[in-house]
């Protein structure tokens, strides 16, 4: 397999840099690390991003993620090695990534549940690693970048 083109965003001069910015900001949000990792492997799963998913289990295994939870966080919902607070994460992260799969994608139980475990600062971090890992998922998939090619 061969990538059709560098990532943009490294291709577009000053379009690397925000987005780091928005990952330090998410970093900055009060959410375990350990949760984001998780947020941001599922949603590269959800969306076949090779490079993402690569990238997310190494990064995820760093951050202290064992790989009993690196190898179930796709089955989540019948593992038994997630937290409440990781689960609700997990179910935002699926919703708000499959938004054309249903007619309210992030119902009010699925954003109900996250809002009892996180604030909204929390949540807005959540949210914003949803988004983000969403945005290079697409870069990436489109360009068909390869796993591991990043280092």
């Amino acid at each position: 397999m061969q990538s059709r083109m560098q990532n943009p965003a490294f291709v577009l001069p000053g379009a690397m840099q925000p987005i780091q910015e928005i990952f330090k900001a998410v970093h900055s949000g009060g959410v375990d690390g350990q949760t984001l990792e998780l947020v941001h492997l599922r949603v590269s799963q959800i969306n076949g991003c090779s490079a993402c998913v690569d990238a997310g289990a190494k990064t995820a295994r760093k951050a202290g993620v064992s790989d009993e939870r690196l190898a179930t966080v796709a089955a989540w919902r019948e593992a038994p090695y997630f937290t409440e607070p990781e689960r609700a994460a997990l179910a935002l992260a699926e919703a708000a990534t499959r938004l054309a799969d249903r007619p309210d994608p992030v119902n009010d139980e699925v954003w109900d549940r996250a809002a009892t475990y996180f604030d909204e600062k929390q949540l807005a971090a959540i949210v914003m690693m949803i988004g983000v890992t969403n945005l290079f998922n697409r870069l990436n998939a489109t360009t068909r970048q390869i796993a591991g090619a990043w280092g």
